[in-house]
């Protein structure tokens, strides 16, 4: 009697136990995760009663995932949150999305005509994460290593997706957050952000002069999908040396021209 094939990648048993093949608590962990990335921030009391689950099991599968680091929580606040490992095993899916793969010789040439680093950001979780990079040939330089995250207030992308948000999200953003200070030029007053916003709108660029790291600026536009949505941003990022003032109209022209490309190829 022929023996009856089964599909690659199964074992020969796997139609025998019908209903026996997942892992309940791998199932339980992708919950966690599930929540997670849902809402920024909870703590294992609101995770436990989200999922119906006792603390105390919710608790083994976070400091499961914490030593992954695929977790992580704020001692001060009790509070968890999407790990850094998370990001590393998602941007396997995000090297294979479009809007990485188009950016790559958009970005070369960007660095090339501005002789900058280019940078490729998304949002996530109210923060932006940099997911690809383009570096100058000059020895000092901007580095963002994919993964690299920034806060929204005080990054040139981070400001550029932030200005094609809607009223109400930009408002829950700030009631959610606070405006952290990194330099003196660090913008920490909701209505200069918001009136920062509208200068960015206006000119079609972010400028960050310095808000999250002395001596550095970057230019951003955001990259914006077949329904005008923003959902990535690209940037030059320099020394200030280099990035003169009077370079920022000449190297934001460039900018704005390379994020109008890459949304029309999206």
């Amino acid at each position: 009697m022929p023996t009856k094939s089964h599909p690659r990648g199964r074992p020969k048993n796997f139609y025998s136990k019908a209903g026996q093949n997942t892992i309940q608590s791998v199932d339980r962990a992708f919950d966690v995760l599930d929540i997670l990335a849902s809402k920024h921030g909870l703590t294992l009391s609101e995770i436990a009663a989200e999922l119906n689950q006792s603390p105390a099991t919710i608790y083994r599968v976070l400091s499961t995932l914490q030593a992954r680091k695929i977790v992580e929580t704020d001692p001060a606040t009790q509070v968890w949150n999407i790990g850094p490992a998370a990001f590393q095993i998602g941007y396997a899916f995000v090297r294979r999305s479009s809007v990485v793969e188009r950016s790559r010789p958009i970005m070369r040439d960007l660095m090339a005509q501005t002789g900058e680093t280019a940078n490729l950001g998304i949002e996530k979780s109210d923060r932006v994460i940099f997911v690809s990079q383009v570096e100058t040939h000059e020895t000092i330089r901007a580095f963002f290593p994919p993964g690299t995250q920034s806060p929204m207030h005080a990054s040139g992308i981070g400001k550029a997706l932030l200005a094609h948000y809607s009223d109400d999200r930009i408002a829950k953003l700030l009631k959610q957050h606070s405006l952290e200070k990194f330099t003196d030029k660090t913008i920490i007053d909701p209505e200069k952000l918001l009136q920062e916003m509208k200068t960015i709108r206006a000119q079609g660029f972010a400028f960050d002069d310095e808000e999250k790291n002395l001596g550095m600026r970057c230019i951003a536009s955001p990259i914006l999908n077949f329904f005008g949505e923003a959902v990535a941003g690209i940037s030059v990022s320099g020394p200030t040396h280099r990035m003169t003032l009077d370079r920022v109209k000449s190297i934001s022209a460039v900018v704005k021209t390379a994020a109008k490309t890459l949304s029309q190829s999206l």
